[in-house]
């Protein structure tokens, strides 16, 4: 089942996720998609998209994009270490639906013990480290997770006659806290280290739950990369 797709490019936040995906695809034979490493947050992913379109990097002829990372749940129904596939995302009232036979075909080759589930995301334009407010979200606007790319990056590419699907891991429940973590998002979508540790130290239990699923996270999001483009099976 080697690249069965013809998946052109895989985008993925840059850092632990990056690095993440890169390790799954590390060592495998024959062709591999390009990836590249995206800017978190709608405003810098926008910039980001917009600047490409010089080179034409994502907009070949029935290219195919598939974007990765983690994601933060919404509902008790999904919790750290699952795998999600996205149907669509909603902003403020707006939605975008991903490449619905992208989508099926992703689906259909990841059927193991630990099959994607079909969900329905909502992107944000900030960092939302409140479980309450997440539960909130999730039952006012029928969403599933939560991400901050999403929305924007299937609106660039939809409008551009690209098929995109979007493959992610949930890294945090709905039940706890995370720390906040805006005050340490760059206007760029870098990550500022030093407000980066301040605000991981100010709540101490649960930056050691975010961390805790975010390593989860990540293990899962390598494995089912290599899983994508091997045919191995999740352990």
């Amino acid at each position: 089942m080697s690249n069965f797709l013809p998946i052109n490019t895989i985008l993925v936040p840059h850092g632990a996720e990056y690095q993440a995906v890169c390790r799954g695809l590390s060592g495998l034979p024959g062709s591999i998609p390009t990836v590249v490493a995206i800017p978190v947050g709608m405003k810098p992913l926008l910039k980001y998209l917009q600047e490409s379109l010089g080179n034409g990097q994502f907009l070949a002829p029935k290219s195919r994009v598939l974007i990765m990372g983690v994601c933060g749940s919404l509902s008790d129904r999904y919790t750290f270490g699952d795998i999600v596939l996205y149907q669509d995302c909603v902003y403020q009232g707006k939605q975008q639906e991903c490449d619905r036979n992208f989508t099926a075909q992703l689906h259909s080759a990841l059927t193991t013990p630990h099959s994607p589930l079909l969900v329905k995301s909502l992107t944000s334009d900030r960092l939302i480290s409140s479980a309450a407010e997440k539960r909130r979200l999730g039952e006012t606007l029928a969403a599933d997770v939560v991400d901050m790319e999403g929305f924007t990056a299937l609106e660039f590419f939809n409008a551009a006659g690209v098929a995109v699907a979007m493959l992610r891991v949930v890294s945090d429940d709905c039940q706890h806290n995370i720390p906040d973590l805006t005050p340490a998002i760059n206007s760029d979508g870098s990550l500022k280290p030093f407000p980066l540790a301040i605000a991981m130290l100010r709540q101490p239990l649960a930056a050691t739950r975010l961390i805790r699923g975010s390593l989860t996270a990540l293990k899962v999001l390598q494995q089912v990369t290599n899983l994508l483009f091997s045919g191995n099976q999740l352990k």
